[in-house]
Order: structure tokens, then C-alpha cells, then sequence
């Protein structure tokens, strides 16, 4: 169980450990505030029936999210290159914003 939850909550075991600090900060941030909504927004509507199938959908939009965001970032730790200016060209040219020297 603590192997699972590591996985998930630990920035340096979960795949946004590839990623600058500031930038890992920022997503377990914004992961952390849509997970407390969710079940925020459960626990103050688990006595209807509706409000129930609601808490269920917003827990699988949750994973989903979740799961996207670990995703890209997984996808950008074997792909090193963040954007088309860092991938490298194979002649040696220049991309446009090294033309000017910057």
C-alpha cells in the first residue's frame, strides 16, 4: 500500500519527477486542489441519489485528469526535449531564434 500511494503523492517517485521543481510544485498544486473539490463537493451532497452519481463521475473525471498529467509528463521524461527549439537538428543549422545569437 505505501509502494501505491508513493507512486501517486510523492513528486520524486510519481512521473512529474522528471520535471523542474517549481514546475512539479505547481501541478501537485493544482492535482491537490481538484482532488480536495471532489471530495469536498461529495461529502457536502452523499445524502441524494443524484449528488452520489455525481461524487462517482467527478471521481472518475479526477483520475482522468490525474492520469492525463502524469502521462504528458512521462511522455516528456523519455522525450527529453520540452519544445521544437531544444530538439536538436542533425546538420547543425541554426532554428530561428539562434540566428541572432540569443
Amino acid at each position: 500500500m505505501n509502494s501505491i500511494y508513493r507512486a501517486v503523492m510523492d513528486s520524486t517517485v510519481n512521473p512529474l519527477r522528471s520535471l523542474p521543481p517549481a514546475q512539479r510544485f505547481q501541478l501537485m498544486l493544482l492535482l491537490s486542489i481538484m482532488w480536495t473539490t471532489i471530495f469536498c463537493v461529495s461529502a457536502g451532497a452523499w445524502m441524494w441519489y443524484g449528488e452520489l452519481m455525481v461524487f462517482h463521475v467527478l471521481v472518475l473525471a479526477g483520475i482522468f485528469v490525474t492520469s492525463l498529467v502524469f502521462r504528458r509528463a512521462s511522455h516528456a521524461a523519455k522525450h527529453r526535449y520540452a519544445t521544437y527549439r531544444h530538439h536538436p537538428l542533425k546538420d547543425g543549422t541554426a532554428r530561428y531564434d539562434d540566428v541572432w545569437g540569443g
